[in-house]
C-alpha cells in the first residue's frame, strides 16, 4: 500500500518532492508558512544542471515545461577587474549544460503541476514529536494537528523538522550578501547594462566580491558579496535606500564608478541577507519515518548547487519511495546515504570557491579554476 507522505515547505525541493510522487500515484501534503504563492519574493536567477536539477526534472516529467522557461543568451558571463578591465568574456553558444531560469518562474511551474489542494497555504509549523514506530506529530500554528507515517522537512535554514534528526544549527558564515536591482536597464541604466551584457559578471575581489545577473525584463540583480560581522550590518538602516546603497558603495574604494553604479544607483532598498551554514559533512542517525532534504539538510555556501541538490534530492526520494512503498525505512535509507555523499561533496567545492575569493587574487584564481575544468581558453 503506497504511503502518504508529509511535506514540509514548498521550496522547490519539497514541490519536486511532491511532483514525483503524484507521478507515482503517492498522496502527498505540502503544508507551507507562506499565506500564497506570491506572498514573498521568490530569488534571482538559477542555472539548472544536467547533473542534477535537469535530472530532477525529468525524473519530475517536466523536462520539455522547464525548457520553455529558459532564457537565451543568460549563461553568458563576463569577469571583470576592480578597474573595469575586461578579463574574460564567455559568450553563451547555446551549448552549455547549466541554463538560466528565473527561480519564481520555475516553482510556479512545479505548482501548477500538482493537484489542487496539494500544499497547503498558511500552515506554519510551530512543533513536531516522534509518536514512535516511525510515526509523527505535527502540531501548526493555529493549534491544530496531524499525524504521518512519512514526515520530510523541506523547511530550509531554520528547519522545525531538522531537531528530530540532527542538533546541528547553521552558523554564521563571515559574509553576507547585498542585494540590488536596476529595473528597465537598457533604458533607464544604459551603462550598467552594457557592462553587463547578457549574461553575468563577476567582479572578484578578497572580501568583497560583485556579481550580476541580467533577468527576464532587462533587470540587473546585484550581488554584493561582503565579508563583515552581522553587527556591522546591523548598524545600516538598510530602509533608506540612498544612506543604505551609498554605505555599502564605501567598502569599494578606487573600484570603477561603473561598477560601484550597480550599488548607488539601485531603484530598490537594498535587501541584507546574512550567509548561514551547516556543517560540510551534516549527516545524522537514521531516524523511523522522517528525513531532510534541501538546506534543511546540508545548508552550505553558495555555490550555484543549492537549487540544484534540493531538486534532486526531492526527485531521489521520491523515486526511492515509489520503488519501495512496502519497506519505507528501506527508501530513507537509500534516499540518505546518496544524498549525504553528493551533499559533502558539493560543500567542499563550495568551500573551495568561498577560499579563492578570499585569496589574495581571485581573479586569477578562479579564471585558473574554470580552465582546469571547462577548457576556457
Amino acid at each position: 500500500m503506497n504511503p502518504s507522505v508529509t511535506i514540509i515547505g514548498a521550496g522547490l525541493g519539497g514541490l519536486t518532492l511532491a511532483r514525483v510522487l503524484h507521478v507515482h500515484g503517492i498522496a502527498a501534503t505540502v503544508y507551507e508558512a507562506d499565506p500564497s504563492p506570491t506572498a514573498r519574493a521568490q530569488g534571482g536567477m538559477l542555472d539548472i544542471h544536467v547533473e542534477n536539477g535537469q535530472l530532477a526534472l525529468r525524473a519530475a516529467g517536466l523536462f520539455e515545461a522547464f525548457q520553455g522557461l529558459i532564457l537565451p543568451g543568460r549563461q553568458a558571463m563576463r569577469m571583470l577587474d576592480t578597474d573595469g578591465t575586461l578579463l574574460l568574456d564567455q559568450p553563451d553558444n547555446g551549448t552549455g549544460g547549466r541554463p538560466e531560469v528565473q527561480r519564481g518562474e520555475l516553482r510556479q511551474m512545479l505548482l501548477d503541476s500538482l493537484p489542487a489542494g496539494t500544499v497547503q497555504w498558511g500552515h506554519k509549523v510551530s512543533a513536531v514529536r516522534g509518536l514512535g514506530d516511525g510515526a509523527h506529530e505535527v502540531t501548526l500554528a493555529d493549534g491544530s494537528t496531524l499525524t504521518t507515517r512519512v514526515l520530510v522537512g523541506a523547511d530550509g535554514a531554520w528547519s522545525q523538522v531538522r531537531p528530530l534528526l540532527s542538533a546541528a544549527t547553521p552558523l554564521y558564515s563571515g559574509m553576507s550578501y547585498v542585494e540590488t536591482w536596476l529595473f528597465d536597464a537598457v533604458t533607464r541604466h544604459p551603462t550598467s547594462a552594457a557592462l553587463v551584457g547578457g549574461g553575468q559578471v563577476i567582479v572578484p575581489s578578497r572580501h568583497r566580491t560583485i556579481a550580476v545577473h541580467r533577468e527576464r525584463g532587462d533587470t540587473l540583480h546585484t550581488y554584493v558579496m561582503l565579508t563583515r560581522p552581522q553587527a556591522w550590518f546591523a548598524a545600516i538602516d538598510f530602509s533608506d535606500r540612498a544612506t543604505a546603497c551609498a554605505r555599502i558603495a564605501q567598502e569599494y574604494p578606487g573600484w570603477a564608478a561603473e561598477i560601484t553604479a550597480l550599488i548607488t544607483d539601485s531603484d530598490t532598498a537594498p535587501l541584507c541577507r546574512p550567509i548561514f551554514a551547516l556543517p560540510d559533512e551534516h549527516r545524522w542517525e537514521r531516524v523511523p519515518g522522517v528525513t531532510l532534504l534541501g538546506d534543511a539538510a546540508h545548508l552550505t555556501m553558495p555555490n550555484g548547487e543549492g537549487a540544484n541538490l534540493a531538486m534532486l534530492d526531492g526527485a531521489e526520494l521520491g523515486m526511492a519511495l515509489a520503488a519501495c512503498p512496502d519497506n519505507l525505512e528501506a527508501a530513507l535509507t537509500t534516499y540518505e546515504q546518496a544524498m549525504f555523499t553528493r551533499s559533502a561533496e558539493a560543500a567542499a567545492e563550495g568551500a573551495q570557491l568561498h577560499a579563492l575569493l578570499a585569496s589574495e587574487n581571485p581573479a586569477r584564481a578562479m579564471i585558473a579554476m574554470m580552465q582546469a575544468h571547462e577548457g576556457v581558453a
